[in-house]
């Protein structure tokens, strides 16, 4: 008989977000990039995927696209597949069409919004269809597909893994009054369906907010599924709504009863002790 080793993971991955890429090799938003890259490809050998929730570049101009695609080529020999969400950066200035076009061109990613299932779990994308200043647009036709997604092939047990670059009001870090770093136009409509999937873990960024502070995870509140803030590769915010110099991201480790992520400094290399979370039976 085949025993199964529980002490380790069925699935890995890691969930970066707002790496600012310049045009510029040397800012440090590109290096704090390629040190997060690097990382990753050191300590992380099984991975099955990068997951990014938006704010790629900082402006969405091409020649940016070109210097990610440089930093990545450096490691990608040594990493697993990178995949994409948009956020207000990469789209919101210029012509939408265009800004949408040049998104896709550069990531390989087909659609603004989208999914993909890696190693027998789901992973969804969502992603604005509007070139929004700050917010994103979710279409009727998003939500109704989300909500179908979700039910594929679902089970009460097994998470469903969700990216957005915006977090829903009142929800993680950055969310709640004072700081108003939410941004979904349709938030009430994106909630109303998450309600539905418990079973869902939703991990955003765009607030920048540092692994660790209160509300980096939100249980949900028995409403709604687990989310993360995912805080930022560039550069860090705080609740004293200070920036604060600093990269950070995910280490996710899912098992057959529960989901481990692990916040990680890449600026220093080391574990945020604050950031470590274990979602136990997440999913009912």
């Amino acid at each position: 008989m085949m025993h199964t080793d529980v002490t380790r993971p069925l699935l890995s991955f890691q969930v970066i977000t707002d790496t600012h890429v310049t045009v510029d090799p040397n800012h440090p938003y590109n290096l704090n990039l390629e040190r997060a890259l690097q990382d990753i490809a050191e300590n992380a050998p099984g991975s099955c995927g990068i997951m990014h929730a938006g704010d790629v570049t900082d402006h969405g101009f091409p020649a940016e696209y070109e210097e990610m695609k440089r930093i990545w080529n450096r490691w990608n020999d040594r990493l697993p597949p990178l995949y994409f969400t948009m956020g207000n950066h990469d789209v919101a200035l210029g012509e939408w069409s265009s800004r949408l076009s040049d998104f896709l061109t550069a990531t390989g990613m087909t659609a603004a919004y989208h999914d993909h299932w890696i190693c027998g779990y789901h992973f969804i994308f969502l992603g604005t269809e509007q070139g929004l200043e700050l917010f994103c647009k979710l279409s009727e036709e998003q939500l109704a597909w989300l909500d179908a997604k979700l039910g594929e092939d679902a089970s009460p047990g097994k998470p469903v893994f969700v990216f957005l670059h915006q977090p829903l009001k009142d929800t993680v870090a950055g969310t709640v009054e004072p700081h108003k770093w939410y941004g979904v136009t349709e938030d009430e409509e994106l909630k109303r369906v998450l309600s539905k999937h418990r079973q869902a873990i939703l991990f955003t960024g765009h607030g920048h907010w540092e692994l660790g502070s209160p509300l980096t995870y939100y249980d949900g509140a028995g409403k709604l599924p687990a989310m993360f803030n995912a805080a930022s590769v560039a550069y860090l915010w705080t609740d004293e709504d200070e920036r604060k110099e600093g990269s950070q991201g995910y280490y996710v480790e899912v098992y057959a009863d529960h989901v481990r992520v692990r916040g990680r400094d890449f600026s220093t290399g080391k574990w945020v002790e604050a950031a470590q979370f274990r979602v136990d039976d997440p999913f009912r």
